[in-house]
Order: structure tokens, then sequence, then C-alpha cells
């Protein structure tokens, strides 16, 4: 439903597509997305690029399944589960370094202490003392949402002081990107963190050229084109010092800020002294201020096929998988959400810091949608409430009393240090996990989203196991 105007439904509509089964192997698959106009407010660009949307289907299936077919609902994800070997539902091989979906699943199941549904009777047991807590979980697949030819550059230079100063074409919008860009800069030229600078300011005039910085993918692909500046400084840096140490270039390596010949580690030359070039014995110069760019263009990626659906279209597949516990008011419906475990195959913890505040975020962000967010229209299509005033976010009371960020690391071999991108994805699922949540203590069956206290409590009084 893209509204009234398309700007970037289409786009959200597409990109679904392609998790559109999560981690799943499914033989046969048909997937068909329309993108439509409708007399409403425009839809466009979110967290999760429709894959919130479509997970909460996938998921919520996966746990409806398993209810009929009378299996564990985590056995049942097991039976099911994307491995190596297996195809995905756009046809590319996974792999080891794909990720591993089990790991994850496996990682939160334990942590928040799963032994199987709750029965009918130990349900009427808690319903007698006006809340009753339950558990679910559900997976998590995304990968960057971006044309198949994206690519991005930086520019390196030194000061004279042997200070580093990066332009990039990324904007820092709180997510980090500026950090993560020096950490991978300062340990290629293994220098200290603080003599790297990445220029705060962006502009196009000056800047290199970068397509967006969105889809979890910045740190992917600029940490990659940073690698490939280093190299290129320290190549030239190498080239200078090979004339000022009588070395050849094969012969030199680098640290702690020099460059020095490795059979004679006493033979060496700082950075510094090279990095407006290099004065030898005789006065004569070699090298000159130093500067180098790096590009990373995203390698062997591909539109879907129109008739096939296959293709190559992702960049880097995060796997993930949320666990809740949430604690239910059976008189008036309100969901307190106590407990998260959230574990994702992030190939490389780069900034574990930074990492955990997605995680957090994401998870809040999630629970809003879960139990909070939604438009309502009238019969006319007027929106009934456009402020915060009636479209609640969460706030600080409605922060989990535990949240339990768990890293799994099966490296991507294209990535920086094998990294792979984790920012929307600590969203994507968080609704799914506690709407199964909510049938493991209610034993009812939550088909739309939010899970408000009001849709909540009716369903309750409905007498109903399925609130379509």
């Amino acid at each position: 439903d893209s509204g009234a105007y398309a700007d970037y439904g289409v786009n959200v509509g597409k990109t679904a597509v392609y998790g559109g089964l999560g981690p799943y192997a499914v033989d046969n698959v048909s997937i068909v997305s329309n993108t439509i106009y409708t007399n409403k407010v425009f839809s466009t660009a979110y967290r999760g690029f429709g894959h919130l949307e479509t997970l909460w289907t996938v998921e919520r299936q996966m746990d409806i399944l398993s209810q009929k077919l009378g299996i564990d609902p985590y056995e049942f994800r097991l039976k099911n589960m994307l491995r190596p070997g297996d195809t995905t539902v756009s046809g590319e091989i996974m792999t080891k370094s794909t990720g591993c979906p089990v790991d994850c699943l496996s990682a939160v199941v334990k942590e928040i202490g799963w032994t199987g549904r709750k029965t009918e009777e130990e349900r009427q047991k808690e319903w007698a003392t006006g809340k009753i807590r339950g558990k679910g979980f559900a997976m998590i697949q995304k990968a960057p949402a971006m044309p198949p030819n994206t690519a991005t550059a930086v520019i390196m230079q030194m000061a004279s002081d042997g200070h580093i100063q990066m332009m990039i074409g990324g904007i820092d919008y709180g997510q980090g990107a500026l950090t993560a860009i020096a950490q991978i800069a300062a340990q290629e030229l293994d220098i200290p963190f603080d003599m790297v600078e990445v220029r705060r300011e962006t502009n196009t005039n000056t800047n290199p050229y970068d397509w967006n910085t969105v889809a979890s993918k910045y740190t992917f692909m600029a940490g990659n084109a940073t690698i490939k500046a280093a190299h290129a400084l320290l190549d030239q840096m190498k080239q200078v010092a090979a004339q000022a140490l009588q070395s050849a270039p094969e012969n030199l390596s680098h640290a702690d800020g020099y460059i020095y010949n490795r059979h004679m580690p006493h033979k060496r030359i700082s950075y510094k002294d090279m990095a407006l070039g290099y004065a030898l014995p005789n006065g004569s110069g070699v090298g000159g201020p130093l500067i180098a760019h790096g590009v990373y263009m995203a390698d062997g990626l591909t539109n879907l096929d129109p008739e096939t659906g296959q293709g190559n279209p992702a960049l880097a597949w995060t796997f993930g998988a949320h666990a809740v516990e949430i604690e239910v008011d059976v008189e008036s419906g309100n969901i307190d959400v106590l407990k998260v475990a959230s574990a994702f195959d992030l190939g490389q913890v780069i900034n574990e810091r930074m990492v955990y505040g997605q995680v957090v975020g994401g998870v809040m962000q999630g629970i809003g949608s879960a139990i909070l967010e939604g438009y309502k229209f009238s019969d006319a299509n007027v929106l009934l409430n456009p402020s915060f005033t009636d479209n609640k976010i969460p706030t600080m009371k409605d922060m989990p009393c535990e949240v339990v960020p768990i890293y799994i690391e099966n490296p991507q071999l294209n990535g920086p240090y094998g990294a792979r991108g984790v920012a929307e994805h600590t969203m994507i699922s968080i609704p799914s996990a506690i709407g199964n949540a909510l049938y493991d203590a209610l034993g009812i069956n939550y088909y739309h989203l939010p899970l408000t206290p009001e849709r909540v409590a009716l369903g309750i009084v409905s007498g109903e196991k399925d609130i379509k």
C-alpha cells in the first residue's frame, strides 16, 4: 500500500520479497509483490525495509503450523532451516561464510530457558493470578536493499604530524559510521585510534561518492574501501622508505607508525617523516604529500530475473533470532516485555559497544511496532491518529528489564575482517516473537499488529482462539 504517491514504496515491496520466506529451505516457491496506489498518506522507507511485515507473517505462520502439526516450534524451525548447501528463495547457495541461522536460534532459545509451550492446565493456573507469562521466538533474515552496482569511496591523507585525515561520502547520524571507519583505518595502518580523524562534514562537491547511508551496508562497503585506501597509502610509504632505507620494497613491513626492514628491524622510518615527502641526505626529495583513495564496488550482484525470480541480489545475508518473555494482564490486555535475547551472525564484531546500542535501540523500536504504533483510518481514509498523542511510541517504561545481545561470528569472506551489517536487523521480528509469546501465554493467535491492550483484551473476552 503505497498511498497516494509512489515515493519509495515499490522498492520496499520488491526488497521484502528477497527475504520473503525467512531463513528456511523451501523447494517450491511463488511470491508475487504488488505495490498499489490508495487514497491514503504515502508509504516510504523505514527501518527493516519491508522485512518486519513479511517476517511477521512468516514467523507467525511457522508457529501456527507447528501448533497444527503438534511439533515444538523450535524443533519445527530447525527441521526447515537453511544450512550450507541449501538454496535461498532467490537461488543463492548457502555456505558457512553466509552465516548460520541455526546457531542464532539455538542461542536465544537457550537464553530464555525454552522448555516447550505451556499446556492449557498451566495457563489456567496462572490465569487466576491476573497475569500470565509466555515465551516466544522468531527468526531474522535481511540483506542490504541496494542496486547491484552500488559503490563507495574514501579519501585518506596524512598530516605532517602523522595523523590521518579521511573524507567519506557517508553520513554518521548516530549509528557510529565514523568510529567504525576510523577503527579500520587505525587497524590497517597500525597506529592509535586517536590518530585518525574522519571528517564529519560531507559535501558532494568535495567528498568522494557514496550511493547512500542506508541498508545496513555502510561498514561493509566503506570498510572495504578504507582497507584499500590504507593499503595504497602503505604502498606509497614503502616506495619512499625503500629509497630512504636502501631496501627493496618487498622487504619492508609496517608497525607502530613506522616502515621497517623486516630483516633488519632497526632500519626504520616513521610515517610522519614521509608525510609531506622525504629529504634524502643529499637534499633531494622523494615521494610527496601522502594521499590515497579506496573504492569498493559490490561484486557479482545482479537483479532478479523477472521471469524466474532468481539472481544474486544480496551483498551479505545477516541472520538472527529474537526470543522474548512477556507478561500479559488478562483484564487490561497490556503486554509487558520482561526479557529479550537477540542473536545475530554478524561475521565479526567491529565495535561491540556500537552493536549493543543497535540491539537496544532496535529492540525498543520493535516493541513499538509490536504493541503500540500503527495508523488508524476512517472509512473515508482520513488518518485518525496523526500525532504522538494518539499514535504512541515506546518510552523508558516499555524497556524490557533485560536485553541480552548474543554475537555469532561466522566470517563473511568478502566483508571487512569478515564483518556483515547488523542495524535494521535488531528491530525485525521483535513483533513476531511477541506474537508467538502471546500465544504461549493465552493460547490465542492474533493475526494483526499492533497488539494493543484493546486488541488483546477484546480477543480474550471473545472466547475465540484465532483473532483475525
